[in-house]
């Protein structure tokens, strides 16, 4: 029988970890860590780091070549062959590495329940029981470096992408949207007058970048400083909350 943990690292801070994500690690048989390249090689360091830090057993540890995705028109589509590719992986490493059974961990940025595929990955993998530590998201991360409230009083809240921010316009449905996946600073689509944005980058790390104000003020420089940062680190990890100001 081959269990699978789903661990939620935070945003690659030690700290970020629950004690429950540590003994997840530490009770694993087999902890897989992918590579994304060298532009991104920040990431897997990050994960090495977290396992140096909290591994007080001896845990096999292996390091993949994730596979890239296809930058194609048909985005759904693209991802899902993408999530076959990663599938198709972890079953090749399970194999190898684990052919008696056993229990392997798998180290997830944020919490693997919040625009993350993970879950929908191990699911395409037959005979396995899929267990999920949670963790820290980028939001929780994003709200307690500016020291604000996710929520106004008694107000919703829309969790949603830059891509579909970018597509579908502002939601009718609430006043505070959080943006996460935003590859293109999808603000610049939206009409910034009247509305504060929250932003951060590389969020609970020693390169924490964060901006807060009217998006009519700061929007402009959130897009450059995100750009060089993203060419100083070669990748970049970043989230914001925009809000609609409330009148009188």
């Amino acid at each position: 029988m081959i269990g699978i943990d789903l661990i939620g690292i935070g945003t690659g801070n030690p700290d970020h970890l629950t004690r429950a994500a540590a003994k997840a690690m530490n009770d694993a048989d087999l902890i897989l860590l992918p590579r994304k390249g060298a532009a991104k090689s920040d990431l897997v360091d990050l994960r090495r780091a977290i396992c140096a830090e909290l591994l007080t057993q001896a845990v096999k540890i292996v390091e993949f070549d994730m596979p890239r995705r296809a930058d194609r028109t048909d985005y759904v589509g693209a991802v899902l062959d993408w999530h076959d590719a990663i599938a198709a992986l972890w079953m090749e490493q399970i194999a190898r590495h684990l052919p008696d059974g056993g229990r392997l961990a798998l180290l997830v940025w944020g919490d693997p329940s919040l625009y993350d595929s993970s879950l929908r990955i191990a699911g395409r993998l037959p005979g396995v029981k899929v267990r999920v530590i949670p963790g820290i998201t980028s939001i929780q991360a994003l709200t307690a470096a500016h020291g604000i409230c996710l929520n106004d009083l008694a107000e919703p809240v829309l969790i949603t992408t830059g891509r579909r921010l970018a597509e579908r316009g502002w939601p009718d449905c609430a006043d505070t949207l959080a943006v996460m996946l935003d590859g293109n600073c999808a603000f610049q689509a939206v009409a910034a007058e009247g509305i504060d944005i929250w932003w951060g980058a590389y969020l609970g790390l020693p390169q924490e970048a964060i901006m807060r104000g009217a998006l009519t003020e700061v929007g402009a420089d959130i897009v450059r400083r995100r750009a060089a940062l993203r060419k100083e680190h070669g990748w970049i990890m970043d989230i914001y909350l925009l809000r609609r100001q409330r009148s009188g």
